[in-house]
């Protein structure tokens, strides 16, 4: 099967403004100095030569705990198998590790083909999806008639958002070319695998805790998404919901994860399904909400 993947920016995203002028030198040391860099975006198909570490990599920050429970180095041949459904993203040409990745997987093909760690996954995501998605779990059941889509995109945390639509638009293009060669994604489903989290008080004794003019308190049952996106797609969606992992953590984890702020970060994860009939309807409307329109 044919595909086009231009290394030019598909969106053609704005660069990075340039660093700022320099100021006086009694404010040379402020924060306010940013240095800010120009940094052109490539989008490549997944290459089976360069790509395993880096998805590798990717894939464990994506089931961050629980990715000790599945065999990541197949995972990740499966989705180099396929190298022309999905996109990478980089920024120092082909030949170095991706930033960013977004695929999908036929679940019940690959469980058929019995692929251990489709069976591990579907087993796990039907075990976790009971109390937040009910309908799923019979979906996913062996005598299913269902073809479910397994979405799988990470990025790196300072990654900006942008580089997210031209990810979708080339899938929902590639999956368009894949069934017009009778290839087996003709889904049913889609189901994303995603992560969330929810802030609790520090650990970390008051000394300790970053200093801050008012002292934030942890706000009960509020959930947040590592990837902004989620929100627009639960609009499209049959269900979604967070699930705790099965990996206990160590006291104060939730501490090691925070990034220069006073609460801790208690990561989760997420899943969110859409009826492939919705499915275009969610990539637009995470293009429009990404790209400000």
């Amino acid at each position: 099967m044919a595909k086009r993947k231009s290394k030019a920016d598909p969106e053609d995203l704005p660069d990075a403004p340039d660093k700022p002028k320099q100021q006086d030198d009694d404010d040379s040391g402020s924060d306010s100095d940013m240095d800010m860099v120009n940094v052109d975006f490539e989008w490549f198909d997944p290459q089976p030569a360069v790509d395993f570490h880096g998805l590798k990599t990717l894939l464990r920050q994506l089931l961050d705990v629980d990715s000790q429970l599945f065999d990541l180095s197949q995972l990740t041949d499966l989705i180099l198998s396929q190298p022309t459904l999905g996109s990478t993203v980089k920024v120092d040409g082909n030949e170095t590790d991706p930033y960013a990745f977004l695929t999908v997987l036929n679940l019940k093909t690959h469980k058929q083909q019995d692929s251990k760690v489709i069976q591990d996954l579907t087993t796990y995501l039907s075990r976790k999806s009971g109390p937040i998605l009910p309908d799923l779990p019979a979906l996913l059941a062996p005598s299913s008639q269902a073809q479910v889509g397994l979405i799988l995109t990470e990025r790196f945390i300072n990654m900006p958002h942008e580089i997210v639509p031209p990810m979708y638009a080339m899938l929902l293009e590639e999956i368009a070319w894949a069934r017009d060669a009778s290839e087996p994604y003709n889904f049913t489903h889609y189901l994303f695998l995603s992560k969330c989290y929810s802030e609790i008080q520090s650990q970390l004794p008051s000394a300790d805790a970053p200093r801050t003019k008012k002292a934030k308190k942890a706000t009960e049952g509020e959930v947040f998404y590592f990837h902004p996106e989620d929100e627009v797609l639960h609009k499209h969606a049959l269900g979604h919901g967070g699930f705790e992992y099965d990996t206990p953590v160590d006291e104060g984890a939730s501490d090691s994860k925070r990034a220069f702020q006073e609460l801790g970060v208690r990561p989760m994860g997420h899943l969110v399904l859409v009826d492939a009939g919705s499915f275009e309807g969610a990539v637009a409307g995470v293009k429009a909400f990404l790209s400000g329109e």
